[in-house]
Formats: C-alpha cells, structure tokens, sequence
C-alpha cells in the first residue's frame, strides 16, 4: 500500500465519506491493487474495481437519506392477544404497573407538550394515531418514534357511525400506510375511536389479527366542563395494577389535560406504580 493511502477508518460525515472513499479509489486504486484486512493479510483488489465519483455520490446520498428515517418498528403483542379485544391486563404477581394510552394525534402544540412532560418524567406511553392529524403534523409523529414511544392506529377519519367492510378497511389501512411511510412503523394495535366495537372497524381489525385496544380507566379528559384536578382524581382514584389509561392529545383543546399529566403522573409514583406500554403490559400478562 503506498505511504499517502489513508488507513480504513470508521467514518462520521457526509463531506468525510465522499472525501475518503474518493481519495481511497483514485489515489489507492491507481497505486496499488493491494489492501490489507484488519489481520493484516493482504487483499488483492481487480485492476478494474473502480467506483466513478458521480455514482459513489448517489450511493452515498442514497444511504444517508434512508439512515435519516426512524428505524424500522413492528408494534405487537403476543399471540394470544392477536384479533381479541383488551381492557386490562390480569397480572399474577399483583404488580403495580399502568399503561398511559393517548389518543387522537399527533396534535399542534398538545403533543410536544405531552411529550416534554413524559419524557422530563421518563415515562413511556402509547400513543393511537388518526390518519388525519398524523398527515397534517408527520414531524411530530417522527419524534414520538424517535423517543420511543408506542403507536397504534386509530382510523383515518376518527367516525363513529356503522360502515361496511370496504370503509373499514380504507380507515385502518390508509391509516397504517401513512405511518409506515411516515416513520417506518408497522402496528398491530388498534383502538376504535369511541370504544365501538359493533360499526365495522372492530370486526375488520380482528380479521387482520391486530388487537384491539380499549381501556379500563379514563381520565375523562374530554368532558368539556371539567377541570384538569378532575381528570387527576379520575385516574388517581381508579388506579389498579394493569390498568389501560385513556387519555387524549388531540381532537380538540387538550391544554386542560396537559395541565393534568404532571400531577397524575407524580400521583401514581407515589402510589408506587411503574409505567409501561401497552406491549409491554400484555408481555407480563403471560
């Protein structure tokens, strides 16, 4: 190898790696065929292994754009909760564990809010989707993602009303399709907006084996008159070991809850529970 071929090296950089690897294939091609492995043997390289700078930049560009997206996830859950409906989780041991599910974003302002509060509390929650909020806010949903939080598709409209199998179907998938084009998640988990279980979604849902998740507590923070102290005592007062916890980011003026999340969020501590997924809290319901 001549003197001035730079050793392999592992890179950090755009302008760095088009740099080196230009430098390593015109200058190190051009003197020598010959590279050595990290057990110091030599390889010997084709005279006619060569990368045209032009190509080398698309290949490099082409890496870096798909290293910008959010790793590749799959939210599920053991078999034994595919295509079945989930309220709670019935755990042996009495642990003292509750899953925060947040419904109806990603949300203006709300959200970002929620997730400071969360991860200022290292808390990890899940978070149910609609297709409509999620294509109007996408950098929201990327940094949930990025954080590590849970997702879970709740339909592309948001509809109460009963509907055939072919609008079922457009709700769900069209839902899971803009969140893997968004952030590169795959779900199997599913909430129906306003719990029913009997116009169509639910019944669609259980056929493609997702499961459906409901809850076993509600923080009623969508009761337009309450105030935020009320949606605390709902959830503190309530609390049992597995439970789900409904709560919202979206859908409307959800300062009131944002205002509430702290403080039931420091009253369960004190009530002794951990927090988790909804994954996580099916994986300890074995």
């Amino acid at each position: 190898m001549g003197k001035n071929c730079p050793k392999p090296q592992k890179i950090i950089g755009i302008m760095t790696i088009i740099s080196s690897v230009t430098t390593l294939t015109t200058s190190c091609s051009t003197q020598s065929n010959t590279f050595f492995s990290k057990t110091n043997q030599p390889v010997h390289l084709s005279p006619t292994l060569q990368i045209p700078t032009t190509q080398l930049h698309k290949l490099v560009n082409s890496h870096l754009s798909s290293a910008a997206k959010v790793k590749n996830l799959t939210f599920t859950v053991p078999t034994k909760y595919q295509g079945k409906i989930v309220y709670h989780a019935q755990l042996h041991n009495n642990d003292k564990v509750i899953a925060l599910t947040i419904d109806d974003g990603p949300w203006q302002n709300t959200t970002s809010q929620i997730l400071d509060i969360l991860d200022k509390n290292q808390v990890k929650a899940t978070f149910f989707w609609v297709g409509q909020a999620l294509q109007e806010h996408p950098d929201l949903a990327k940094r949930e993602v990025a954080e590590g939080y849970v997702i879970g598709n709740h339909t592309w409209h948001h509809w109460y009303r009963r509907m055939d199998e072919a609008t079922a179907k457009s709700e769900i998938e069209r839902t899971a399709d803009l969140i893997y084009k968004t952030t590169g998640v795959k779900t199997s988990l599913f909430r129906p907006p306003g719990g029913f279980l009997n116009n169509g979604l639910a019944a669609y849902a259980k056929s493609q084996k997702d499961t459906i998740v409901m809850w076993s507590l509600t923080s009623a923070d969508t009761d337009p008159h309450a105030k935020p102290q009320a949606f605390v005592n709902n959830v503190l007062k309530g609390a049992k070991p597995g439970s789900i916890v409904l709560m919202h980011d979206g859908g409307g003026n959800r300062e009131r809850t944002v205002q509430a999340l702290p403080q039931i969020i420091s009253g369960l501590k004190q009530q002794g529970y951990r927090f988790v997924t909804v994954p996580q809290l099916l994986e300890m319901n074995q």
